[in-house]
């Protein structure tokens, strides 16, 4: 059949974004491929978010009780699922789940995947995925060959375009089957605060900011945007802040419609982390840094005077 399989993701009981992403992308794929959209999120409340997932253009919302998470069990509740609804296509999330668990997919149904998609297109009745390679500095456009086409798609890389689906509910009898390994403990870190996998904007710092006690300064402007706090490798090495926010080729690799860069100058190994921002904003006192290569709107003048004055205006536009 020639039906798109979508794979959601939750978190803390809420619909994450990029099951919304995937859904609607799986829409525009089954539609030049003349099939049907089948969403799958993992929980036993699948009604709950059927409504939205139906929006986005679901055919079918698919539920599926696999318990507590790990990548053995994910993988064989989601491959009984792809036995069943037999897709030509798979959409997984690049997520921290996603990433462990899409792999072992893949090898269950024998199928070639394409990870870290952001774009996705139909050319000849088969997916092509654009994706970055050497570390951020070109794209290139993959095919998978096999019956089954399998990619993990980068959160905030697709856009969310309403189109109503069936939105029909199922209950999948798919189980977990053996699991050899189990989560033991959970160290959470990051607070409330928005998570950088899943902002749209992020804020971050890098060196210029000078020392870990003027971090408050880009944290002001973050939360006056409702984004994520980030930052360069070098602030992380230094101690000024912890690993969780760092962006860049041995951190987090993130894809916002919006990034700030405060005082980032823009080595390769960050731009890898952020290049395929949707728009980038660069401040920074050397107008030859190399952020301002990749920057949509640059400013070369001094962060302290420049975040300030942004994070007061934009208090006084958002209220």
């Amino acid at each position: 059949m020639a039906d798109v399989l979508v794979v959601g993701e939750l978190k803390n009981g809420e619909l994450k974004k990029i099951s919304k992403e995937l859904t609607s992308a799986g829409r525009k794929i089954a539609d030049a491929i003349g099939g049907k959209v089948h969403t799958v999120l993992i929980t036993d409340n699948v009604d709950a978010f059927a409504g939205d997932l139906k929006a986005v253009g679901a055919d079918a919302v698919i539920g599926a009780n696999l318990g507590e998470f790990s990548p053995e069990g994910y993988a064989n509740g989601i491959f009984a699922i792809i036995q069943e609804k037999k897709p030509a296509v798979v959409l997984m999330p690049h997520s921290a789940q996603g990433k462990e668990y899409s792999a072992r997919v893949a090898i269950k149904a024998n199928a070639g995947i394409v990870a870290d998609a952001v774009g996705l297109s139909v050319d000849g009745g088969k997916v092509v995925a654009k994706k970055p390679i050497y570390s951020g500095k070109a794209y290139a456009n993959f095919k998978v060959s096999s019956e089954i086409q399998m990619f993990t798609v980068r959160a905030n890389s697709q856009e969310v375009t309403p189109k109503d689906g069936a939105g029909a509910v199922e209950k999948s009898g798919a189980s977990a089957g053996e699991v050899r390994t189990k989560s033991i403990s959970k160290d959470l870190s990051g607070g409330n605060k928005v998570q950088l996998a899943d902002a749209s904007i992020i804020v971050s710092g890098g060196r210029g900011i000078k020392g870990p006690e003027n971090w408050p300064i880009i944290q002001d402007l973050a939360d006056t945007l409702g984004a994520a706090l980030g930052a360069s490798r070098a602030t992380v090495d230094a101690g000024w802040i912890s690993h969780s926010h760092q962006v860049g080729q041995t951190g987090k690799t993130v894809s916002p419609n919006c990034y700030i860069a405060c005082g980032i100058s823009g080595a390769i190994q960050h731009l890898a982390g952020m290049g395929s921002s949707k728009y980038i904003v660069a401040i920074n006192k050397d107008g030859d840094a190399p952020i301002f290569k990749v920057a949509t709107y640059g400013v070369v003048a001094d962060l302290f005077e420049v975040v300030p004055a942004l994070t007061s205006e934009f208090k006084k536009v958002l209220g």
